[in-house]
């Protein structure tokens, strides 16, 4: 998932995102949490995901309200 992407959808279909990205946190934690191994990786994946899906709608509420950063 690159920034591109997100910023072709609107503001309904990123809170999906994020909501389906946060659960895939959660999963990777529990599995952790419970001994399973997950692959190390995945847990920074989810968290660079989550964090330019938020930028992205940061960047779309700002357009919305007319202002610049």
């Amino acid at each position: 998932m690159n920034a591109k992407e997100l910023r072709g959808k609107s503001a309904a279909e990123l809170t999906d995102e994020l909501l389906k990205l946060r659960k895939e946190q959660f999963a990777l934690r529990m599995q952790r949490a419970t001994g399973q191994s997950p692959k190390p990786d995945q847990f920074t994946k989810v968290r660079r995901n989550i964090a330019r899906l938020k930028t992205v709608q940061r960047e779309q509420a700002l357009d919305a309200a007319g202002g610049k950063k």
